[in-house]
């Protein structure tokens, strides 16, 4: 079959809920993904942030095949090996206290409300708690993550108003004592709004969060499903400004391409879920443990956290000089590998990004008219240097 007999077939038995660009990838190696008639691309956007180690990872795909020989799936009425390596390596690594394994980033998020919502219900079961959510973010698709998602256009048609979350500006600490009250059990909020334009929170607004949560005995979530993992610099995005959460979201990189996510939670949140409260039935398998094992393995052995942070360095200055060079780039925001372009209303941003396309570049896009660039986290200052090559043709 050609790339257009399957792009034909697909868009007959898959449901359409995305419009695909024309492609269809086939493999890939390095920070490079192949289609189906060969053509070369260079992974700005990694699978939305997920593929951290980039593609052909030796020891990562060795550890996936020898686990699929030995075990897969047993369910969490019994332990397995790879499911306990892997939550002491995170829960040490985030210097938390326990981890529930999800399947998505999606559903750490519904794990992470519910552990808030049950932690104020044990001390007060009179109550209907609600949420502090920030505008422009985004949580996920289920109506649990979409209820705390600040933008109308997921929300509309799923989530009744009087069903979302209270919603508050970010990086404004004053909008969000505000809006506390008594029924008020969490508030959540990503450390580097991803979808909502790539925006960096400030260092004064997450310290007084956890001090308002800590006064108000109220649970704070952090969301580093995209920003974390080394993306920033740091083995999670928190860690650059010195603030803990109650609980903290993780999938993407977690997993570097295996569905997998978690929530782990700190010494406040711990024994708000008992046993019965929560479940799931492929969360934690030996499987995607696996892979979460050999992710933490990779990160260590390549210093992927300081690599990250060098080469974002790099990044930073060289999307700069794109901007001094170009008026219509209007903005350039981000930490690390996770950077965001914002382009003037007459150079939309989804004709650069098919252009990029056609020119063997793969971008994904932020917000309103913001380029976003999310990487492999092993590039190197070469493919810097490529990309803006390759971007400046596009425009």
């Amino acid at each position: 079959m050609t790339q257009k007999d399957y792009i034909d077939q697909g868009e007959q038995y898959i449901l359409k809920t995305y419009n695909r660009f024309p492609v269809v990838l086939e493999r890939g190696e390095g920070v490079y993904l192949y289609d189906a008639d060969q053509k070369k691309y260079l992974d700005f956007g990694a699978g939305i942030a997920v593929f951290a180690l980039g593609y052909k990872n030796q020891a990562y795909n060795d550890a996936l095949k020898a686990q699929i020989d030995q075990l897969i799936h047993t369910s969490n009425l019994y332990y397995n090996v790879p499911a306990v390596e892997a939550a002491k390596k995170i829960v040490e690594a985030a210097g938390l206290k326990k981890v529930f394994f999800t399947n998505s980033g999606t559903e750490a998020i519904e794990g992470a409300l519910k552990v808030a919502r049950k932690y104020a219900y044990n001390k007060d079961d009179s109550k209907d708690y609600e949420f502090i959510a920030m505008n422009h973010s985004f949580h996920g698709r289920s109506q649990g993550a979409l209820a705390v998602t600040g933008n109308s256009h997921y929300q509309d048609g799923f989530i009744p108003k009087e069903f979302r979350a209270v919603f508050a500006e970010f990086n404004n600490l004053e909008d969000v004592i505000s809006k506390i009250t008594d029924k008020t059990c969490g508030i959540i909020c990503e450390v580097v709004q991803g979808e909502g334009g790539i925006y960096p929170a400030d260092q004064e607004f997450l310290e007084g969060l956890r001090k308002v949560c800590d006064e108000k005995d109220i649970l704070l979530i952090f969301d580093e499903i995209q920003c974390g993992m080394g993306r920033c610099g740091t083995m999670f995005a928190h860690d650059l400004y010195g603030v803990k959460p109650d609980v903290l979201t993780l999938a993407k990189a977690l997993g570097c391409g295996v569905p997998v996510g978690a929530f782990v939670v700190g010494e406040k949140a711990d024994g708000a879920l008992v046993p019965g409260d929560h479940g799931t039935t492929y969360g934690g398998n030996p499987f995607a443990c696996a892979a979460i094992n050999a992710v933490f393995d990779q990160f260590e052995q390549l210093n992927l956290p300081d690599h990250a942070r060098e080469v974002g360095n790099y990044l930073w200055e060289q999307l700069e000089a794109f901007k001094e060079k170009h008026d219509f780039v209007t903005g350039h925001r981000g930490i690390g590998l996770m950077q965001g372009v914002e382009f003037a209303p007459e150079k939309p941003v989804g004709e650069i990004v098919n252009r990029a396309l056609e020119h063997g570049l793969i971008l994904i896009s932020a917000g309103n008219n913001v380029i976003r660039f999310v990487p492999p986290l092993v590039i190197e200052k070469e493919h810097v240097d490529e990309m803006i090559e390759i971007l400046e043709a596009s425009i």
